[in-house]
């Protein structure tokens, strides 16, 4: 009983190497001009969605829609 020792595995005197063909310059480009674009992105217009009634009466039923208007976290919402 009790931990066996790890199996060893048969040990190489290989080393690994990765390689990666070159790339060409206008697709590096083109990546890099769209990765931006998509990390620059935000909406113009935010609109807030209202959820489904079915969520909201679930919500509503565990008490996650009472708000304390005394609330000090909440006063600076309620100004």
């Amino acid at each position: 009983m009790g931990n066996k020792p790890a199996r060893q595995e048969n040990t190489r005197d290989e080393i690994l190497v990765k390689a990666m063909p070159p790339i060409d310059r206008a697709f590096a480009r083109w990546l890099v001009r769209d990765v931006r674009r998509l990390h620059d992105f935000a909406p113009r217009k935010l609109r807030a969605i209202k959820p489904p009634d079915h969520y909201i009466e679930y919500m509503r039923l565990y008490g996650w829609l009472d708000l304390d208007m005394d609330d000090p976290d909440l006063a600076h919402l309620i100004k």
